[in-house]
């Protein structure tokens, strides 16, 4: 089991050497770094030329890149402004896309495989207009990806647009097949269910996102903090088509102590002891 980190579970501090370090210490193999405008200066090639230099000093691999999800985040505040890329109105369509190649040009300093992207922003319903927008914007977007040796990977989320069986109608409607999917299991559970989301997703699966709730909000816990049956998604994972790299995609709760690495590491154990009894 290939052990990945997300830093979301640091968005709100500057990524950089010391915080890479203590990752690699801890036992990950690989990252995947969540674009947020206070934890990583992605527009500027210094800061990711020596993000670049200490992936390569800790042996760290850059597995993936969250997409941005909103500008103007910062400590203490949910979101920012939206950058979404099924947004109907033209213009902040274009801004967002134009937000994204930004975020692919980093694999040209520094290799990722896989870039996560959301289709669209909270509780959104399934609409035409925002489904044309989508493919508008992915059908650039994938080229504008496979060029740098990446691959996009819709995640699905919380909301109709992101639901598991929409995000393979939309693939299979569009003809953009170069589109891969990643599993996020938190909000798989708070929607259709782990079981019948991971089914809907599973053939083109690449990545997942590993995090728990109680099945009502998004939470992002450590698992087995929530009510996730972990011994049924671990048997799914292991008998997937392809094998899927497990991302824990954690986040610290408001008001209470964010969990430690050893923390971190110590669920990895659980989970990866657990993962080897189904394989």
């Amino acid at each position: 089991m290939q052990r990945i980190l997300s830093t979301y579970r640091f968005i709100n501090q500057p990524l950089g050497a010391a915080l890479l370090a203590e990752i690699a210490q801890a036992g990950f193999a690989a990252v995947e770094i969540f674009c947020a405008s206070q934890h990583f200066s992605y527009r500027e090639p210094q800061r990711v030329r020596e993000i670049g230099d200490a992936l390569d000093e800790y042996r760290l691999e850059l597995h993936s890149i969250h997409s941005p999800t909103d500008r103007d985040h910062s400590p203490g505040r949910e979101s920012g402004v939206v950058i979404s890329i099924s947004d109907p109105e033209r213009i902040r369509r274009l801004d967002a896309v134009d937000e994204i190649k930004r975020v692919l040009d980093i694999a040209e300093q520094v290799p990722f495989q896989y870039l996560i992207q959301h289709i669209g922003h909270g509780r959104q319903a399934t609409d035409p207009r925002k489904l044309d927008a989508a493919f508008t914007s992915l059908e650039s977007l994938t080229m504008f990806a496979k060029a740098r040796g990446v691959t996009i990977a819709l995640e699905n989320t919380p909301d109709e647009l992101g639901a598991p069986a929409s995000l393979q109608h939309f693939i299979t409607d569009t003809h953009l097949h170069d589109l891969k999917l990643c599993f996020d299991i938190g909000h798989a559970h708070i929607e259709e269910g782990v079981q019948a989301s991971f089914d809907a997703m599973r053939e083109r699966l690449v990545t997942t996102h590993l995090h728990d709730n109680h099945g009502d909000k998004d939470e992002h816990l450590l698992p087995f903090e929530g009510t996730i049956d972990w011994d049924v998604a671990l048997a799914g994972f292991a008998a997937a088509p392809v094998a899927l790299p497990l991302v824990f995609e954690i986040k610290a709760q408001v008001g209470a102590t964010a969990p430690s690495l050893e923390q971190i590491r110590e669920v990895c154990d659980k989970l990866e002891e657990k993962f080897e009894s189904h394989k």
